[in-house]
């Protein structure tokens, strides 16, 4: 298992992660195995969004003696109701059933207070000026959670929360298919395959690589949900590309986004989620995304940097993807933060050190100018 630390909070996360949504319903024994398996294998952070009380106890047990091997996700906000799941904003019983989730999973802090689903402007203005928030500032002033997190669909909400300066990790639907389409798309529009069929769906949607770009420049560490679609990247025949994606190349498209720390695959059996950790044996032909998303008209993405490496080797031993990414966030600006700047000195080699070879640029399957972006990178860091 490999580990990325979680933005500005310092806390290390495993690059694979457990949504355990699908524990819900599961005798006992099955929980506690996934749950013991996962922690056996290195997996570390897991999503508890749901406000069932059972699933909640299950877990509390499962996690009994355990419970500083893990990282939790638990929401404010997802609520118990006559029998159903809901999403509220009344603050009393957000208190409630936060209060529920301490007791039920056997803890006395919360890793990441995630405030539930914020999709939309009313919701926002809601949530970010009304107690929901003061709640989420209280509990991390008192300890009870270590960061303020938020769950999101929508990428022009997500990325006016994260410019607020008041979440430090954004739960955001990451993957190559919902990468493309337009910022107002709805959320249960996300599971229909009818909604990939314009024809202008050409490669990443702009507010979405801005969020990515944003929340790595101030420090918002990502938790990517629906990193396989629902499974829906996994079959031809619901697949938008017209081919199968496999779970390997869905969770490196995830992980080579700026600012992800960790995809949270479902599973609901030890071998799901033994296929999920064994992403790490697989080599990188076997979950190389890049060859068979630049064959795809619906992902066209000429001349943009993926972040996918293809074009290494380096003669220069330059980390070309890095150099890149610290290219993109620096334009963001009008002048590159210094943050970003220190990231970009403390690599091994500079942009400076191109040999303007073309290797790279051979290598490419997006067709990357990359020897001018190095001489521009040159120019903008000094090096």
């Amino acid at each position: 298992m490999e580990y990325r630390t979680l933005g500005r909070t310092g806390i290390k996360v495993s690059q694979v992660g457990l949504g355990c949504e699908h524990l819900q319903d599961k005798p006992y024994e099955v929980v506690e195995s996934i749950i013991h398996r996962a922690l056996d294998l290195g997996i570390n952070v897991f999503d508890v969004f749901m406000p069932q009380p059972q699933i909640r106890t299950d877990l509390g047990k499962a996690f009994a003696g355990r419970r500083e091997q893990a990282v939790l996700q638990g929401h404010i906000g997802a609520v118990w109701e006559n029998g159903q799941y809901k999403r509220s904003r009344d603050i009393s019983k957000c208190r409630a059933f936060f209060q529920d989730f301490l007791e039920r999973l056997q803890t006395d802090y919360v890793d990441i207070g995630m405030i539930h689903y914020v999709d939309d402007e009313k919701d926002f203005q809601q949530v970010f000026n009304g107690p929901v928030m003061e709640y989420a500032k209280e509990l991390k002033e008192k300890k009870v959670i270590r960061a303020i997190g938020m769950s999101s669909h929508n990428p022009v909400t997500a990325l006016r929360a994260v410019k607020t300066g008041l979440i430090d990790v954004l739960m955001f639907s990451v993957n190559p298919a919902y990468d493309l389409l337009p910022e107002d798309t709805l959320c249960d529009d996300l599971f229909q395959k009818k909604t990939f069929e314009n024809p202008e769906l050409l490669g990443v949607n702009p507010i979405r690589a801005e969020l990515y770009r944003t929340c790595e420049a101030m420090g918002v560490g990502i938790t990517v949900m629906k990193g396989l679609g629902a499974g829906m990247l996994l079959n031809p025949k619901s697949s938008p590309f017209g081919f199968a994606l496999t779970p390997g190349q869905c969770i490196r498209y995830s992980l080579t986004r700026p600012a992800v720390c960790s995809v949270l695959a479902g599973a609901v059996s030890v071998d799901e989620l033994e296929q999920n950790a064994g992403y790490f044996a697989l080599s990188d032909e076997q979950v190389d995304f890049a060859k068979v998303l630049s064959s795809a008209p619906k992902f066209s993405m000429k001349g943009k940097c993926m972040y996918c490496n293809h074009c290494l080797p380096c003669p220069a031993h330059i980390d070309i993807a890095q150099v890149n990414k610290f290219l993109d966030l620096a334009l963001m600006e009008e002048k590159a933060p210094e943050t970003i700047r220190e990231h970009y000195r403390a690599l091994s080699a500079h942009s400076g050190d191109c040999l303007t070879c073309g290797s790279c640029e051979k290598n490419c399957p997006f067709g990357v100018e990359v020897i001018k972006r190095m001489a521009r990178a040159k120019e903008i860091f000094g090096c």
